[in-house]
């Protein structure tokens, strides 16, 4: 899956809120100042060809609605990160949360009692 670009993302965002709208729908929902209608319509569009959006159509206008959930988006991106930077490996990542990041002892004890769960799982 492609990655988005930081506008494609916002548009996402609002969409996955929304789950289904119109271009004055999504451009409802961005703060003040608000981007163009044509700025707007132009990124659904790109969306619309990435095949992340697609839409319903009404005389004129149209309806747009997500592909793909937010969850697969995130996982997607999640493990293209991982796979470009830390060599899929995990322990890679934590290593460099833990020597770049301050870590709170309270959740470094939750990702290890994840980790304990991960681990009985596979071990049956």
């Amino acid at each position: 899956m492609a990655s988005l670009t930081k506008a494609e993302e916002k548009i996402m965002k609002i969409l996955w809120k929304i789950e289904k709208g119109f271009i004055n729908d999504i451009l409802e929902k961005f703060p003040d100042p608000k981007p163009p209608y044509n700025s707007v319509s132009t990124i659904v569009r790109v969306l619309v060809k990435k095949e992340i959006v697609s839409f319903k159509k009404y005389g004129n206008t149209y309806e747009y609605f997500p592909l793909i959930s937010k969850e697969e988006y995130k996982r997607s991106q999640m493990g293209k990160l991982i796979k470009d930077y830390y060599n899929n490996s995990l322990k890679q990542v934590v290593n460099f949360f833990s020597e770049n990041k301050d870590l709170d002892i309270k959740e470094v004890d939750e990702v290890i009692k994840m980790l304990d769960e991960i681990k009985k799982k596979k071990n049956g």
